[in-house]
């Protein structure tokens, strides 16, 4: 058989045939799909899967239900309305138009706007709230008020039956038995609820308490929304009081805990942190009490033994001690002269007794009484030599009892 190509139609004897390329099939349909009104404008429902964030900023993803999938795209342009981050398993409603990839040949689904469905519909309007309560500066840090250190009078603004308030009545009363309680009965939860929440707020930061604790028990967003409504935002934040948000468990999270000034796990949590323990105060001064009273008493032991030494010190310097000290100097002086006189005494007296006897020994009278005398001329000088006299010369003679005259008879020289 001889085939011949010219203008897309082939020739092969009696069959006449249009043959298309590629390119035009594809386009053919795309344009089909360009004329649907209804794939122009489509909402399609399902769970995310194969989600992927392109490197240009495109999210390339799956929409998924128990029946099929089709492929879905969302450009970098259409992002700026996607409140949340998007991720595998979420259900979703995506906003778009269904058209034709040239390229692949294959259809797609091109996303204008990506919104969460049901509780992930809240969702998104939490996250929009929030983006925008925080550009308006409601979440500053500096907008926050501290907390009081010490409370005396705390207000309360949740349901009047539940475990919530139980739990802040009990630890509060507990960790301060004397503390004021006041409760604002709000609802909670349902219809009507954000503006009691609200009107709460308003009239506890009338009455002159010193924090305000609002919240509630657990549940899911929708039990919890009315502390992601704008309303109780603003509340809190035109309180002048401190506002602690005690909303759900620990793993929730609402609008109100980002405005309020502190936000607690709990509200057994809340009222930890906004009730002083009492107890463990009074324990503590106690235990200050304990360790002023021995740092004084040490510091007193030591301040004692110093005015002991300046007592000692002054004692022996005072005008008195010196004068006590030089009389007992100068008795001591007098007695060491006494006695030093005394023994002098006595040194002199041995002395000249020794003296005496030694003059005793040489003195004349003792001679003469010995026997010896001693004898004198006419003239009074003493004879010691028979030169001195001569036969007839007058002499006298001393002796121990008087004095003899003599005359000389003879003088006789001795050899």
């Amino acid at each position: 058989m001889q085939t011949l190509r010219q203008a897309g139609t082939v020739y092969d004897g009696k069959l006449t045939q249009k043959v298309y390329s590629v390119r035009q099939i594809n386009q053919y349909i795309k344009a089909m799909f360009t004329q649907d009104f209804l794939l122009t404008r489509v909402s399609v429902q399902g769970e995310v899967s194969n989600c992927h964030y392109h490197g240009s900023g495109h999210i390339y993803f799956s929409l998924k239900d128990a029946s099929g999938t089709i492929a879905c795209v969302m450009f970098v342009r259409d992002r700026k309305g996607l409140a949340f981050k998007l991720s595998d398993g979420q259900q979703v409603v995506v906003d778009g138009n269904v058209d034709v990839y040239e390229r692949d040949g294959r259809y797609q689904l091109y996303a204008r706007r990506i919104r969460l469905d049901g509780a992930g519909l809240l969702y998104e309007r939490f996250l929009a709230l929030k983006q925008e309560l925080e550009e308006m500066g409601m979440f500053a840090r500096e907008y926050k008020k501290p907390i009081p250190k010490y409370v005396r009078r705390l207000g309360v603004v949740t349901a009047k039956t539940g475990a919530a308030v139980r739990d802040i009545i009990t630890v509060s009363r507990r960790r301060s038995p004397g503390i004021q309680i006041i409760l604002y009965p709000a609802q909670v939860q349902g219809e009507g609820a954000a503006e009691s929440v609200a009107e709460g707020l308003r009239v506890m930061d009338g009455q002159n308490v010193d924090v305000i604790i609002v919240g509630r028990g657990g549940g899911s967003i929708e039990d919890l929304w009315a502390f992601n409504e704008e309303l109780v935002a603003r509340a809190i934040f035109a309180c002048r009081t401190p506002v602690i948000s005690a909303v759900g468990h620990e793993t929730d999270t609402t609008i109100a805990d980002f405005v309020a000034d502190l936000r607690a796990p709990t509200p057994s949590a809340a009222a930890e942190l906004a009730v002083a323990d009492t107890g463990a105060l009074c324990r503590q001064l106690l235990d200050i009490q304990l360790r002023f009273a021995r740092m004084m008493s040490q510091k007193a032991e030591g301040q004692r033994g110093r005015i002991e030494q300046y007592r000692l010190r002054l004692h022996y310097a005072s005008p008195q001690q010196r004068v006590r000290d030089q009389r007992q100097r100068a008795a001591d002086l007098d007695e060491r002269l006494r006695r030093g006189m005394q023994e002098s005494l006595q040194s002199g007296k041995r002395r000249m007794a020794l003296a005496i006897e030694r003059l005793r020994g040489l003195s004349p009278l003792e001679k003469l009484a010995q026997g010896y005398a001693f004898v004198t001329g006419e003239d009074g000088k003493r004879i010691s030599s028979v030169t001195q006299v001569q036969a007839g010369d007058e002499l006298q003679a001393y002796v121990a009892d008087g004095k003899i005259t003599a005359e000389v008879l003879k003088v006789e020289r001795r050899e």
